[in-house]
């Protein structure tokens, strides 16, 4: 086990090293960015002076050692439209950002997992259809549009929540829901497949025929097994909620990095674009690694070799 976490330590390590070559390069084509920077018609002297503040008049691969040895180091540089360190930025944004996918990741587990266990055990249909249809409706609504539809609702004509920033639980409730609601139907569709072939193995006809209630079967016997594909669907969803949280972080005006690396896209900061961009490779990279690990303790007869 400890082998094959080293080696995957390893190969994350070469991913996001690959991450950081493309989008370093990405963030040189186009046009040159102190022209962005500058008003127009600024001087030529003054356009040097930008380059040379900001690495830019060094060749290509002067650049990217230079960048990469102080990334390493958690030194991201300068940003080029705020005129701040990027890492400090970072620093004061990811709370925000992990405060909503961690509550983005809550309600969509609660009501994925949920509808797929009644959904696999229910005895109602028209229930069953109505949690179906609940889900495919998050899957089938772009989140920015189940967004602008919630502050119309709820800020606008009810008035009762917060319709930007972020504050309290009521200036949460609308983008967790706007980012969660769009994976309750993969939870609830892999649930409802993997416990629907779990309570047909032999072990939980075994428990049925020592009386157990239907309850302790299902929680304690067939949920467990059910629930490890779950698993991994959850670790890709968190990196996938990541990218997710741009539209959703824009629209309720909420300080993270979506926010963040939507603003320096605009304005072509290729810094602190670079720097958010190797923050969520390397979370990728961590909750794949996170997820390999639970597979042995959810289920003791995974090994790896």
């Amino acid at each position: 086990m400890k082998r094959y976490i080293i080696r995957r330590l390893l190969w994350g390590i070469v991913v996001v090293w690959l991450v950081s070559v493309l989008i370093f390069l990405a963030g040189r084509i186009g046009p040159d960015p102190v022209l962005i920077m500058a008003e127009p018609g600024a001087k030529e002297e003054y356009l040097d002076a930008l380059r040379k503040r900001f690495g830019l008049d060094r060749s290509l691969p002067v650049q990217y050692v230079v960048f990469i040895s102080k990334a390493v180091r958690g030194d991201f540089g300068e940003s080029l439209y705020f005129g701040v360190p990027v890492s400090e930025m970072i620093r004061e944004r990811f709370p925000a950002s992990l405060e909503l996918i961690a509550a983005a990741q809550l309600i969509s587990l609660a009501i994925g997992v949920w509808g797929g266990v009644f959904a696999a055990t229910g005895r109602s249909k028209w229930i069953k259809g109505l949690v179906r249809i609940f889900a495919l409706l998050g899957l089938s609504l772009p989140n920015f549009w189940i967004a602008l539809l919630l502050l119309l609702v709820f800020s606008v004509h009810l008035k009762v929540l917060p319709s930007t920033g972020r504050g309290g639980f009521d200036h949460l409730v609308m983008p967790a829901f706007a980012l969660g609601w769009y994976f309750c139907a993969g939870y609830l569709r892999l649930t409802h497949s993997s416990l629907l072939e779990v309570l047909n193995r032999e072990y939980i006809s075994l428990a049925r025929i020592k009386g157990l209630p239907e309850r302790m079967v299902v929680g304690k016997h067939a949920l467990k097994n059910g629930i490890i594909p779950v698993v991994t669907l959850a670790g890709m969803i968190l990196v996938v909620m990541v990218s997710g949280t741009v539209a959703v972080e824009t629209v309720f005006n909420w300080p993270g990095l979506g926010f963040l690396l939507f603003q320096a896209a605009a304005h072509r900061d290729f810094n602190t674009v670079q720097a958010v961009v190797l923050i969520i490779s390397g979370m990728m990279v961590f909750s794949t690694l996170l997820v390999d690990i639970i597979y042995v303790y959810l289920d003791p007869r995974i090994r790896y070799t």
